[in-house]
């Protein structure tokens, strides 16, 4: 391990000594102090929240902006929590789960099983408690620093998922799994790349969507659940939810795939509007006008 990685394994596993609530006044700390600079950050979250909430007024806007922010800085400082300790020790946070029961029957009908998972809450506790349940393939994209990778399976540990990479090769390895009855996760707000997606709907404007889950679902006839792990006030632990897929979501038609993909996420983030990632471009393409850059504000 290159000794940068391992000094932040070390710091890791420091920080991750430090209370739950403690880390989330940190995070929620820093949360602030990138609203208070006006970050890019805070940038792109503002945008997203007009689109999302458009008919909050100025003073509800900005009350909305500031508990995101604090969310994002939580979500950035818990994961020393969640890295910093041994997996088990992680789940011990979890305080309740919701919609189990959906999950262990489409586990048990063996037809295979694709997790939705969006960037919500704290998705790595979501994995851990994934992985013990059944062993789980994740397709992912490769870090930039190719050393993090060793980083995440030495802090996943026992219950770390297969990582598969979003090539032709790992979906192929997704569509075996399936058939196999397996468990895939897939990030279904992920943007994919040109020419791989179907603009679709998302909190009322259209969003490039993945047409790769509503394909795997389609072709294999896989159950469908979306997953995220909600972050409960003061430190006080997670709350997994699980929820059926909306209808239509493996319709041969992708429009209609696709509209219905955007709806599961969005009913997940319903449950915890602040938590979501909401300082990701989702509504950028190649294509089209972006609505982050600044001239357009």
């Amino acid at each position: 391990m290159r000794i940068d990685i391992a000094l932040l394994y070390l710091l890791l596993r420091l920080l991750g000594k430090l209370p739950l609530r403690t880390l989330h006044g940190i995070g929620a700390g820093i949360g602030r102090l990138s609203l208070w600079r006006h970050s890019r950050t805070a940038h792109n979250t503002a945008v997203n929240l007009r689109i999302a909430r458009p008919a909050l007024d100025d003073a509800a806007q900005a009350a909305l902006l500031r508990a995101v922010m604090v969310e994002s800085g939580k979500s950035a400082t818990e994961i020393a929590k969640i890295w910093g300790n041994d997996a088990e020790r992680a789940l011990d946070l979890v305080r309740e789960v919701r919609g189990e029961a959906l999950f262990d029957a489409a586990l048990a009908a063996g037809k295979g099983v694709i997790i939705a998972a969006p960037h919500l809450g704290c998705w790595e506790l979501l994995n851990y408690w994934l992985c013990r349940k059944t062993p789980m393939a994740i397709l992912y994209r490769p870090p930039r620093i190719a050393a993090v990778e060793g980083l995440l399976r030495k802090v996943r540990g026992a219950l770390a998922p297969e990582q598969v990479r979003a090539e032709g090769a790992g979906v192929r390895t997704l569509y075996k799994r399936l058939a196999a009855g397996g468990t895939v996760g897939i990030l279904p707000d992920q943007k994919p790349r040109a020419g791989e997606g179907e603009f679709a709907p998302f909190f009322g404007r259209d969003a490039l969507t993945m047409v790769l889950l509503p394909r795997l679902a389609a072709r294999t006839g896989a159950t469908v659940l979306f997953a995220f792990a909600e972050r409960l006030p003061a430190g006080a632990g997670y709350r997994i939810h699980l929820l059926p897929a909306p209808e239509g979501l493996a319709d041969a038609d992708m429009a209609v795939a696709c509209r219905a993909l955007n709806r599961g996420v969005e009913n997940c983030v319903e449950l915890a509007f602040a938590q979501y990632q909401w300082h990701y471009k989702r509504y950028s393409a190649d294509d089209r006008p972006s609505p982050y850059d600044t001239q357009n504000h």
